[in-house]
């Protein structure tokens, strides 16, 4: 892989890492509740669903998902529920807003990052991603090493991203310690999450 190529690969790839999706969204409620240590720990989840992903896609498994209706159904329909049962438990659940010194324990922080890994695995689009997107920048003659590399900038790129998201979602944090903004608050966060649900189960497979 050539230093042009990469240079052309990473603000495209930072692109995707931006782009405000459920997980990013899970970045700004968890800096808002925790802080930006506990969004980033956190975020622990979404890289490792990630770098399953981008192993699946490397050996040629994320073909085959980009190929085949029913497994991309499948996993789109598991995903969207997901997404939904967030949604409504931050809409509906009482939940008591946080001191505003509260840090995440290790047993919230193991909650957190499952949350994470499962709405990361659940969304078969990031698996398209890396079947789609890498293999423009891979090269034949080193696949293995560009891929990894390839790999490696789009998980630092991402934990850029789960910051400057946990950093946002720390500037809420003094509303989140008033009760009734703390209620608005979470029920924001399960809309938004809802809505990704609900767009998630109307997403097509790309057409080869």
């Amino acid at each position: 892989m050539t230093l042009e190529t990469l240079l052309l690969f990473i603000p495209a790839c930072f692109a995707l890492n931006m782009a405000f999706g459920p997980n990013n969204l899970l970045s700004v409620s968890v800096g808002a509740q925790y802080g930006l240590g506990a969004a980033v720990l956190s975020a622990a989840g979404r890289l490792a669903a990630f770098i399953v992903m981008i192993g699946i896609s490397a050996c040629g498994l994320g073909a085959i998902l980009a190929a085949s209706e029913i497994a991309f159904t499948v996993m789109k329909t598991l995903g969207a529920a997901y997404l939904l049962w967030i949604g409504f438990r931050l809409m509906r659940g009482k939940i008591e807003p946080p001191s505003p010194h509260l840090s995440a324990r290790s047993e919230d922080l193991l909650e957190l990052a499952r949350r994470e890994f499962l709405v990361a695995a659940g969304n078969p689009k990031a698996v398209l991603i890396f079947t789609a997107f890498f293999p423009q920048f891979v090269a034949a003659d080193e696949y293995w090493v560009s891929f990894a590399t390839l790999g490696g900038v789009f998980l630092a790129l991402e934990l850029v991203a789960v910051a400057v998201y946990g950093y946002a979602g720390t500037k809420m944090r003094r509303l989140t310690t008033n009760p009734n903004a703390f209620r608005w608050f979470n029920r924001a966060s399960g809309i938004g999450m809802v809505c990704f649900g609900g767009l998630l189960i109307f997403a097509t497979r790309p057409s080869n």
